[in-house]
């Protein structure tokens, strides 16, 4: 595995992970042969499982990723019901930027809101370091994660600097970004200073929940999608690039994922990741060939295929199954996340086709 340039002061810990190593999502990871195709969902701990609503009644979001034993529920709630190879931390992309001050909510229906949006070169100020202490509870969560899971992989994750910096400059999602892409069009020197700054909040988020514990971890780039490949190299691939780099001494498996970057997905590679993750929109056999050799795949089922038969939900597996058998490694999930009124059924339906269908 690619090793980086880790800082002064950087204790990789893989002791921490030897009683993962030999699962079977770690080794489609890092490319080795494994049992059966290892399955998870990005947003499979929660929104469409009865019991996560339950737990999360009268709970806002942001409150619900900084208590311990709710996190620690509400990411055990799919391995228990679908069975999955490897579960996610429950948190949010926006949980680092709250911790060191940021003025921000997540609005129902809307997604995280910033009060202030960082548009200026004193507003960059406004971002501190963030430090182990900001965000105590992720680790006490993982420690309490890591001893129910015992050989089933943890995955912690974090929003990637342009992501990050389209919800700090727009104020909110966007369709369009035009606040960002006018940011990093008329001052790119300000521009690149944001996402390094956010470079370097996100390298201590995901240091943090690899020292407590986690198996591996996914770069979120949800919006990413929206640039052109000659703005992604230039002015974003520099910063996601430091992100992996950071965190590469600790020799755990880097994924990177984005929505829409079907244009992307070769330069996406060349950040650092050791798995890139596909959206449905791409097949797999040619996302590998974009991507290029020494990669593994992760994807890429259209989650709302889950809203037909079981008929249909069986062919399309198959199809993402057929499009993955030459690659160098490969883990199942769907080329999004789960959406909210999926039936859980077809969830749990899902991992044990593409378990028996692969089983070696």
């Amino acid at each position: 595995m690619t090793r980086g340039s880790a800082r002064s002061g950087d204790t990789p810990s893989p002791g921490r992970q030897t009683k993962t190593h030999d699962s079977a999502f770690l080794k489609a990871c890092r490319r080795e042969p494994v049992p059966h195709t290892p399955v998870w969902f990005m947003r499979q701990a929660g929104r469409s499982l009865p019991e996560y609503l339950k737990v999360r009644e009268g709970t806002a979001m942001l409150e619900s990723c900084m208590r311990p034993e709710l996190v620690t529920e509400i990411t055990l709630q799919p391995v228990r019901r679908h069975k999955v190879d490897a579960a996610i931390y429950f948190s949010d992309i926006v949980v680092p930027l709250k911790a060191i001050g940021v003025d921000l909510d997540i609005k129902p229906g809307v997604g995280p809101v910033v009060a202030e949006p960082i548009r200026t070169r004193a507003d960059l100020a406004r971002l501190r370091d963030l430090t182990p202490e900001d965000v105590h509870y992720v680790t006490e969560a993982i420690g309490m994660l890591t001893e129910e899971l015992g050989s089933t992989p943890l995955i912690g994750f974090a929003g990637a600097p342009f992501t990050l910096a389209s919800y700090l400059v727009e104020g909110g999602p966007s369709r369009n970004h035009e606040h960002t892409k006018a940011l990093m069009y008329g001052d790119p020197q300000l521009w690149s200073d944001l996402l390094d700054r956010l470079a370097e909040i996100t390298s201590a988020f995901l240091k943090v929940q690899i020292e407590a514990g986690a198996s591996a971890v996914q770069l979120f780039d949800s919006w990413v999608g929206a640039l052109a490949p000659a703005d992604y190299r230039r002015s974003v691939m520099p910063a996601s690039a430091k992100v992996f780099d950071t965190v590469a001494a600790y020799g755990v498996p880097r994924i990177h994922f984005g929505v829409g970057t079907g244009e992307l997905l070769g330069l996406m590679g060349e950040a650092g990741a050791d798995v890139v993750g596909v959206d449905w929109r791409v097949p797999l056999d040619e996302a590998a060939r974009r991507v290029g050799p020494g990669k593994a795949l992760q994807g890429n089922l259209d989650p709302a295929v889950l809203f037909s038969s079981a008929e249909a939900i069986e062919t399309k597996t198959r199809e993402v199954l057929d499009a993955a058998k030459d690659l160098e490694g490969h883990v199942f999930n769907l080329g999004h996340g789960v959406l909210p009124t999926t039936d859980p059924d077809a969830l749990t339906r899902l991992v044990e086709y593409v378990h028996e269908s692969t089983t070696r």
